[in-house]
């Protein structure tokens, strides 16, 4: 008989396991947050949806994704027989992910369903829910905001008798019969220069006469690869080269007669993370598609779905932030090191700090977009260039912030955060996708140069950011720090975007990005007082992100050391507090 060697006594109780917690509970500024931009009735309405997924989140969701992440979907091209069957297998436990996020959750249906005059919920309860659920399952969210801004793109670009045929199965919250959705635009030729593609678009006629669209060609990257609708751009036959010779199509997985599309997956990619869903490449063989909108408007039309998986991205990257702080906030504050718990430690509680400040500003970053956006969609000019602006802001910094904060995340836990059995590894792995897809960071940023000059966003932004400083009602010197600020980084853009400097408009991008934050998150300060915690992160982001510092002086921060320690225990801060963060010299 073998020895049985019993586990120290302190082994286990040394190695803090979040599994268990409440992900919203314990999250106590997210209630904060949303209270606030919701108002109250309606956070009451939802607040039980909020804690129960917080809880799932933290259980069965997380063992869910663990398992969907260890068993990748598979491809089947053909039955035994030897037919085509194109199937992709999925892990039943993805697919028990999928009935939550699509059918219990609404996800992806939420604004769109309005049948019976029924009301959608403003944006920022979608958003929430899916800041929950992606700190659970990172690939999931992919095909359910693609399907979310798929059908937005039909609703406004397409012919109205495919708005009647589609949207009532993309709106769906039946699990057997609803439409998921996928954007097929990605070729060997044609990744971020989309004026190369080179998919044909091709006017041919069926059995009886009619004239319909097919198209030709390989499409290199293709998330949810088994969708049943995708958005697909092409290039008409005779059509001139370039961006203004695309075209939008719908293209639908099964024919009216029930048969399958004219086109093949190939092969699923074998990727670095989001291993849960498919990636796939596609060759379209004369496929049946319908035209979205005009000709040669392919892609303007086709930068409205983009837009909005965008701002998925920066939300997901928001959401995984928050789980490695979580994560990391968990560790620190149960395990035990040379007699302190880690969260005693000063060095410590700035590392916390340096993970905690990007999380924040992501958060206020999607928050604010999600609250412009209904504004922006009923006509208002203003919102309207705003989200124009932030949306691709919030995609090129928080997705970069998401690589660090998760992987100094993994570095609190340790050699454990480094074995696939936690969640670290996952969470390193699923934020790199964010600064890759929908447009690489040096695409995005170039995106934030046009929107400040060719689709003059800057100033409206400078407008609204300035109205909302002087409406706060801030401290003089913060008000006084914030204005400069703002200015100076909108300053720096607008010169960026005039001159065309390319090799700037990333350090440009990040400055305006960190300006806009610092005011929201003062703005929410200011409204959420006695506890200044988020006026004092604004002052920190300002500090750290924006004014000029010295890397050999070492006597600095000692005005931080008291206000760290509360913000990382979840403790309120004082105005007085908050002040004492702001720079020596005042505004800049």
């Amino acid at each position: 008989m073998s020895e049985i060697i019993a586990e120290p006594a302190h082994g286990s109780s040394n190695i803090p396991d979040s599994r268990g917690i409440n992900f919203f509970s314990s999250d106590p500024e997210l209630a904060r947050l949303l209270r606030l931009h919701l108002g109250e009735a309606l956070y009451q309405e939802l607040e039980s949806q909020f804690v129960s997924l917080g809880q799932r989140a933290s259980d069965e969701l997380d063992l869910w994704a663990l398992s969907a992440d260890k068993n990748p979907p598979t491809l089947r091209h053909r039955t035994r027989r030897g037919e085509a069957l194109q199937s992709i297998d999925k892990h039943p436990d993805y697919v028990a992910l999928e009935r939550v996020a699509y059918a219990e959750l609404g996800l992806a249906s939420m604004s769109h369903d309005t049948r019976d005059g029924k009301r959608t919920p403003p944006p920022l309860v979608k958003y929430a829910l899916t800041f929950l659920f992606v700190q659970a399952e990172f690939g999931l969210c992919c095909p359910v905001s693609m399907t979310d801004s798929l059908t937005r793109t039909l609703r406004k670009f397409g012919a109205p008798e495919l708005v009647a045929r589609f949207l009532p199965m993309l709106a769906s919250r039946d699990f057997d019969t609803l439409y998921q959705g996928a954007m097929f635009m990605t070729e060997q030729a044609a990744g971020s220069d989309v004026a190369r593609i080179a998919t044909r678009a091709v006017l041919e006629a069926d059995a009886h006469g009619e004239q319909q669209w097919h198209l030709y060609g390989d499409k290199w990257f293709c998330s949810n690869a088994d969708a049943d609708l995708a958005m697909v751009l092409a290039r008409p036959d005779g059509a001139p080269e370039g961006i203004n010779g695309l075209g939008l199509f719908l293209l639908p997985k099964t024919l009216p007669d029930g048969s399958r599309n004219r086109y093949r997956i190939v092969r699923l990619k074998d990727k670095l993370g989001s291993r849960s869903m498919a990636s796939g490449e596609i060759v379209l063989e004369g496929a049946l598609a319908y035209l979205i909108g005009e000709v040669g408007r392919g892609f303007h039309q086709m930068a409205d779905m983009i837009n909005m998986s965008r701002l998925s991205n920066g939300v997901r990257a928001a959401g995984l932030m928050r789980r490695s702080l979580t994560e990391a906030l968990h560790i620190a504050r149960h395990r035990e090191a040379f007699g302190r718990k880690l969260i005693a430690m000063p060095l410590m509680q700035r590392q916390l700090m340096k993970m905690m400040l990007p999380t924040e500003q992501a958060r206020s970053m999607f928050m604010r977009i999600a609250l412009l956006l209904p504004q922006a969609d009923a006509g208002d000019r203003v919102a309207a260039k705003c989200v124009r602006i932030l949306t691709p802001l919030i995609k090129f910094r928080a997705c970069r912030d998401a690589r660090r904060v998760t992987g100094d995340a993994m570095e609190v836990r340790g050699g454990s955060g480094y074995i696939e059995e936690w969640s670290d590894a996952r969470l390193v792995r699923d934020a790199h996708l964010g600064s890759i897809w929908e447009g690489t960071s040096n695409i995005v940023a170039l995106d934030i140069a046009r929107a400040a000059k060719r689709d003059g966003a800057l100033e409206p932004l400078r407008t609204y950011l300035q109205d909302l400083l002087g409406a706060a009602g801030l401290p003089a010197a913060s008000l006084a720090l914030l204005r400069s600020t703002l200015a100076r980084a909108c300053d720096a853009l607008a010169s960026v975007a005039e001159s065309g400097r390319d090799e700037w408009v990333r350090q440009a991008g990040s400055a305006l990005y960190h300006a806009s934050t610092a005011v929201l998150m003062a703005c929410e300060g200011a409204r959420l007082g006695p506890d200044y915690r988020r006026l004092a992160l604004a002052h920190l982001v300002v500090r750290h992100k924006l004014l000029p510092s010295d890397p050999l002086d070492v006597r600095g921060g000692q005005d931080e050391i008291e206000v760290l320690d509360a913000l990382v225990n979840d403790r309120p801060v004082t105005l007085d507090q908050a002040l004492r963060l702001l720079p020596a010299g005042g505004a800049q």
